[in-house]
């Protein structure tokens, strides 16, 4: 029969869809709320029908009368909508699929299994760039991988790309919303537009693609971890060439993470018009890379994909794994149930495709060597393993514990202490999360409730850590026992400081069975004592 109906069949992924199934042989039928519109567009395509059909209603005499032997919804978006489309699917004996990227409507889609079962159809949601092309690429990139330990990925998509109402509206439905993230081996939370980076996407032989990139919320930050050795933590950021509409959406995002705005869905007859606007400016040009850290024959590196799509070719791929969904079912390799096609495909069936594109793909390998071996060299090797496994951090890790802080008593020491974000005097759970990027490692120490982080990198011979605008060096002698941290000189913004008014540091890791012990005194010329804190910790592997 091969007769696919299309709802959003004329809209901007619909058409790209219409227009490929069409050339793969398919009757499509072109579906939408507009009759006129989906006649106007599919009197531009051989063997294509029209039909009115509106995602909210009933869709069981549409399917009736139309007769398709599979539903692709690309209406969207897809946050917050209800299982009615492929249900409708279901009981008319429908196979269907989506360009769904909502994390709970994909992640939910299970629920309807039994029931696709016993219909003898397929249902498949997240038929698009996300999770089924970003499945298919992890698998390839950490394939013999014994544990994954950090994944990251970035869309750098173009202004012109970004335009549609339905990704305008996906963006807004979570911008300044709680994302919950699996990273530093626990559930943590960060905020949808929060954690704005400047990224650059390189493919030799093409120009560079620079993007502004913000957390997201994708049905991968469910999957990947389940779906991958190790679990490795996931982090989704996204973005488009435009850098007001960027940290425009960032700065209004605040609104809703205080709760001043319930979302920025009650700001879309404003907020879209200017998103088509700017949209009619922009470049043709989009990226998209996908980095896995793990461990190989207990060595760490670091594998990464990146695309970069000309001529206005990018949107082309978030439709790619729905033609493959099409192919399949044509070829009888299509399996009934409803499940995500977070592990449905492998990169080599979409080769063809990006082929097909103007676009330009890459996958480099580079070893990664944790911050403290580069520093120490052989020193490194010689520490006991709870200390060496400590440090022995490829994108992500985390620890877990017990410390104590004693606190100074003196008023200066106080207020130096609570401006460095040190928690009061006594005795706490301690979480230390790892992570790191381009060199530079981040902990985050927990103890309880209160929270510090700091930055490490090198520097030449030694580690600097740095504190806000204030770094410190250390040189890190070792033995079998474990290392110290011997101060060696300081800088605020990186101006040079004396040592003589510097704080009184005096550090130490060391190892005790399994636990790693660590040991931190911090004293202020002429103040005294701020702060005292020590523990122990293991890391979580789980």
């Amino acid at each position: 029969m091969n007769r696919v109906l299309i709802l959003g069949g004329y809209g901007g992924f619909g058409a790209r869809l219409s227009r490929r199934l069409a050339a793969d042989g398919w009757t499509v039928i072109v579906a939408g709320r507009s009759l006129a519109e989906a006649r106007r567009f599919a009197a531009m395509l051989d063997r294509a029908e029209a039909v009115r059909a509106d995602r909210e209603g009933d869709l069981a005499p549409v399917l009736a009368e139309a007769k398709p032997e599979l539903l692709v919804d690309c209406a969207g978006p897809f946050q917050g909508n209800s299982y009615r489309v492929p249900e409708a699917c279901i009981a008319a004996g429908v196979h269907y699929t989506d360009l769904a990227d909502a994390r709970d409507f994909v992640c939910g889609i299970g629920a309807l299994d039994e029931a696709a079962r016993a219909g003898g159809v397929a249902v498949l949601a997240g038929g698009s760039t996300v999770p089924a092309l970003t499945g298919a690429v992890l698998r390839e990139l950490t394939r013999g991988m014994e544990r994954v330990d950090a994944v990251d990925m970035a869309l750098g998509a173009s202004s012109a790309a970004t335009g549609s109402g339905s990704i305008a509206r996906a963006v807004l439905s979570y911008a300044g919303k709680p994302i919950a993230v699996w990273r530093a081996r626990r559930r943590e939370q960060v905020h949808g537009m929060y954690g704005l980076e400047r990224r650059v996407f390189l493919v030799p032989g093409c120009k560079p693609v620079a993007r502004w990139v913000a957390l997201g919320e994708v049905p991968d930050l469910d999957r990947v971890p389940g779906n991958l050795p190790g679990r490795p933590a996931t982090i989704f950021r996204a973005g488009n060439e435009r850098v007001l509409h960027m940290f425009g959406a960032r700065v209004l995002s605040v609104a809703v993470r205080n709760g001043w705005l319930s979302s920025l869905l009650r700001l879309d007859g404003l907020l879209l018009p200017i998103q088509r606007a700017m949209g009619r400016f922009g470049s043709a040009r989009s990226a998209m890379s996908i980095e896995a850290k793990g461990w190989l024959g207990g060595e760490a590196l670091l594998r990464r994909w990146t695309v970069i799509a000309e001529a206005g070719d990018g949107p082309e791929i978030p439709v790619l794994a729905a033609q493959q969904v099409a192919r399949r079912l044509r070829d009888g390799t299509l399996e009934p149930g409803a499940r995500d096609t977070s592990r449905l495909f492998d990169l080599a069936e979409f080769e063809p495709l990006l082929g097909g594109l103007n676009a330009a793909e890459q996958i480099d390998e580079e070893p990664l060597t944790p911050l403290y071996a580069r520093v120490m060299g052989e020193a490194y090797d010689r520490l006991p393993a709870p200390v060496r496994d400590m440090h022995a951090i490829a994108g992500d890790g985390g620890a877990e514990g017990e410390g104590t802080v004693v606190r100074g008593s003196g008023l200066l020491a106080r207020l130096a202490g609570g401006f460095a974000g040190f928690p009061p005097a006594g005795t706490y759970p301690v979480h230390v999360g790892f992570s790191e990027r381009d060199g530079v490692e981040t902990w985050t120490r927990s103890f309880g409730p209160y929270r510090f982080v700091s930055h490490l990198s090198r520097a030449g011979a030694h580690i600097q850590e740095r504190f806000g605008p204030l770094r410190f060096r250390f040189s890190l002698p070792a033995d079998e026992t474990g290392l110290a941290m011997v101060f060696k000189g300081w800088s605020a913004f990186r101006i040079p400081l004396p040592r003589f008014l510097a704080p009184r540091i005096a550090a130490s890791e060391r190892a005790e069975g399994e636990d790693f012990l660590f040991d931190v005194e911090v004293a202020l010329l002429l103040a005294g004592p701020m702060v005292h804190y020590r523990g122990r910790l293991r890391r979580v592997w789980r």
